[in-house]
Order: structure tokens, then sequence, then C-alpha cells
């Protein structure tokens, strides 16, 4: 009897999804139900970023800001309503754009396949695609079969998504509540080899750290004085390079300028006040490494909280529900 039940509870827990981060993500999903689905995203997408080099960046922490709340679900997507204010409003996602890109891509895959590919995995794949872009070839697998949330709160993502102000030990319970491991975070703190910062998340390292108008002694004094030049005060909020003169190639660069107290925001500098963490940094410095475990842990990343199976929906339009 007692063998018997452990293998009730065994097929109960797989079929929930139980312990399973994917739940029924699959390779392929719509392989039957929309054939042309991947290539139509990737098509655009590669359309798209080759007229505009800041793309990848931009749907990099668009997915990102997506999974850290609620799940991989496309929440990030819905514009707020008379009742509500979703997640686009609140201020980690003020500075998000190109959301007209995803809809042309809905768009066509609704005229192709109508009510099949979740807008969830459409923001999924558009931010593999336009990182892929430069190599002409996919750099990680992506998972498919995501549905999409009908929830979005603009107080969740104030306080969900891992501050550029965070010290290690924030930074470290954030990713664990999204069961993501200290190494998930440097590696994919890696993502900020590409894109800009604004100045208002990293001027007060320049003007004001500690309240008495200083530096933050951590930061390269020469790096100071080149930002200063960028962000001439504290209020100013111009954009600046994160990973300076490399910022639009997706390389590993992020960890060379990290190790030279060059990283820009103080979650980037928190990586080096652990011996762990600091330790994976000098690991991501081998260019093949660092491919091979963003790769990985862009797919656990991606598996996030989804919604699969039965729940949730299909987005006629990512910008609304249904």
């Amino acid at each position: 009897m007692e063998g018997g039940l452990r293998l009730l509870l065994f097929t109960i827990v797989v079929f929930l999804g139980i312990g399973h981060s994917n739940g029924q993500l699959r390779k392929g999903y719509y392989k039957s139900s929309c054939p042309q689905a991947e290539q139509i995203v990737q098509n655009i997408t590669w359309n798209r970023v080759a007229r505009n080099s800041a793309l990848p960046a931009k749907f990099l922490r668009m997915h990102f800001h997506d999974c850290f709340v609620r799940g991989c679900d496309g929440s990030v997507l819905i514009d707020s309503t008379s009742n509500n204010t979703a997640e686009k409003a609140a201020i980690p996602n003020l500075s998000l754009g190109d959301f007209d890109v995803i809809d042309e891509i809905k768009t066509k895959l609704e005229n192709t396949c109508p009510g099949v590919v979740s807008c969830a995995d459409i923001l999924t794949l558009a931010a593999r695609d336009s990182v892929s872009f430069q190599f002409k070839k996919q750099i990680w697998e992506v998972l498919t079969g995501r549905r999409d949330g009908r929830i979005s709160r603009s107080s969740e993502a104030l306080s969900d998504i891992p501050s550029p102000f965070f010290n290690f030990t924030s930074l470290k319970q954030s990713f664990a509540n999204k069961s993501l491991t200290v190494h998930d975070l440097v590696v994919l703190s890696g993502g900020h080899t590409i894109g800009v910062g604004n100045c208002n998340f990293f001027s007060n390292r320049l003007y004001n750290f500690t309240g008495k108008g200083d530096t933050d002694p951590s930061l390269n004094s020469t790096y100071v004085a080149f930002l200063k030049t960028k962000c001439q005060s504290l209020s100013d909020n111009t954009t600046t390079e994160m990973d300076p003169g490399s910022s639009l190639t997706f390389d590993n660069n992020y960890f060379s300028v990290l190790k030279q107290q060059k990283g820009l925001f103080q979650s980037d500098a928190a990586l080096l006040t652990n011996k762990g963490a600091k330790n994976i940094v000098d690991e991501m410095l081998i260019a093949g490494k660092f491919f091979t475990e963003f790769s990985q842990s862009m797919k656990r990343m991606g598996a996030i909280g989804v919604l699969t199976g039965s729940a949730g929906e299909i987005r006629k339009k990512c910008n609304v529900v249904n």
C-alpha cells in the first residue's frame, strides 16, 4: 500500500508540474498548431534590429522585467486602464520601449494562426532573437508553451524587480525569491554588456554617495571623472553606456569592466563584495564559458512562474486582456 501511495503522490506531483520549473514548456510547442510561428518572430525581430541596434538591450530587459513580476506571462505588455495602474507605469519600467515591435509580431501571428501564440512566448522569443541577430544564429534555446497572464500591477513591479541600488544581500534574496541562484545572478548581470543606464540610477555614486557630497570609493576614479562629463548633476537624466565602448555588442566584456571597478550601478559593484559571486565573475572572463552559462540561466529565467495548460489565456492583443 505504501508503495502504491508513493507512486500516486509522484504521479500527482509530475502531473501538476511541481518541482519542474518548466511546467509544460517544451521545444517546438507550435510545430503543429502554428508551424511558422518562431520563424515569423525571428524575421520581424531581425528586420527591426537591423534598423535599430538598441533593440537587443531593450528586449532583454523587457523580458527580465516581465519574468520577475508574476513570472514570464507577458504582464509587462499590458496597458494601464482607468481602474488599474499596470506594470508599464512602475518606475523601473518607464524606460522600457519599442512595444510596437511586439505588436507587429502579434498582428502577423494573429493573421497567420489566430488565437494560438501567446504574447509571453513572443516576448521570450523576441528577446532571444534580438540578441542573436549579431551572431546570425540562435544563441540560446527557448522552450515554448507559455500562456498570458490577466493581471498587471504597477505596485508588484516596484516590489519585485531588483533595484540598481541593491547590495549583494538584497540581490541574492530577490533572485532566490524566483528560484534563481547566485550563479544565475552573476551570469544574468552579464546582460549589462549591452544597453545604456539612466543617470538617475547611479548619479548618487558620483555626487552624494553617503549624503556628504562624496563619491562611491568602490568606483574607479578615472571612470568617475568620465561619468561626470555624462551626468553633470544629481538631477541630470541623460543616459550612458553600461559597458563603455562596447554597449552594442553582446559579449563578456562586462565582466572585464567590472573587475576594473567600472560597474555602472551599485548592483553591479555589489557582485564583487561576495567571495562566491566574485569567483563566478572571474569564471565569466572566459567568453565561451559565459555564453554557455548565459544560455542556461536564460532558460531558467524564462521558466519562472509560467502559466501553461489551461491557465491564463492567449491574448488577441498584447496590450489588453481579452
